[in-house]
């Protein structure tokens, strides 16, 4: 009997595809992870330069300021002063009517008191009058009283007719040494028999003169 023939060999079964494997990376040539962007800087701001050059224009200009108002205050003291020489100087500084009460006062008392003296009368007594008149009055004042009353005692006497002055105000304008001249308000009430009283205003300027300690008058103008 022939030898049974050798079972025919068999071609090695297939294995199965292994699958892609990802190339393998060396550790050192290993790209580094991809780093998060840093956000925009804003650029380093310059040194401060200026305000050293502010802090010193602020003080030129306090400086500057504080000169100009003593300069003021100079000029204001300059001014002030030259007021004061012009005025000490000027004649009104001189006008004691401003400055001195009791001085003032004197003489529109004793000035008002010769103006009711001579402006008042009364028809039996006109003497008493003209005596009183040569005493208060001088100057200018006098002359024209004594050419004007001769006519006053005439027509008082045929009239019979009683004049009575009232100072109402007697005003000093202005008192320098012994010379004073005022502005003086009247009434003046006339009288007559079977008639009713008339009051008649009157407005004078009068300049008076001290003479002997006791105030004259010496001029009289009617305003």
């Amino acid at each position: 009997m022939s030898p049974a023939p050798e079972a025919a060999a068999q071609p090695p079964a297939p294995r199965a595809p292994r699958p892609p494997q990802p190339p393998s990376v060396p550790e050192d040539t290993a790209a580094p992870a991809p780093r998060a962007p840093r956000p925009p800087q804003p650029p380093d701001a310059p040194e401060d330069t200026a305000a050293p050059a502010h802090r010193a224009a602020a003080r030129t200009r306090g400086t500057a300021a504080v000169l100009a108002a003593a300069l003021l205050l100079l000029l204001a003291a300059a001014v002030l002063l030259h007021q004061e020489r012009r005025l000490s100087g000027s004649p009104t500084a001189a006008n004691r009517a401003l400055t001195d009460g009791a001085a003032t006062d004197r003489v529109a008392a004793e000035v008002g008191a010769a103006l009711r003296e001579v402006f008042s009368y009364r028809p039996e007594d006109t003497g008493r009058t003209r005596a009183a008149a040569a005493e208060l009055l001088d100057g200018r004042a006098a002359r024209q009283y004594t050419a004007l009353f001769a006519r006053v005692e005439q027509e008082a006497a045929r009239q019979k007719l009683t004049l009575t002055t009232h100072v109402v105000r007697a005003g000093v304008t202005r008192l320098d040494g012994g010379r004073a001249r005022l502005l003086v308000f009247l009434d003046q009430v006339a009288e007559r028999p079977g008639r009713a009283p008339a009051t008649v205003p009157a407005q004078l300027s009068v300049t008076a003169r001290l003479e002997d300690g006791r105030w004259r008058i010496t001029d009289i103008a009617a305003r």
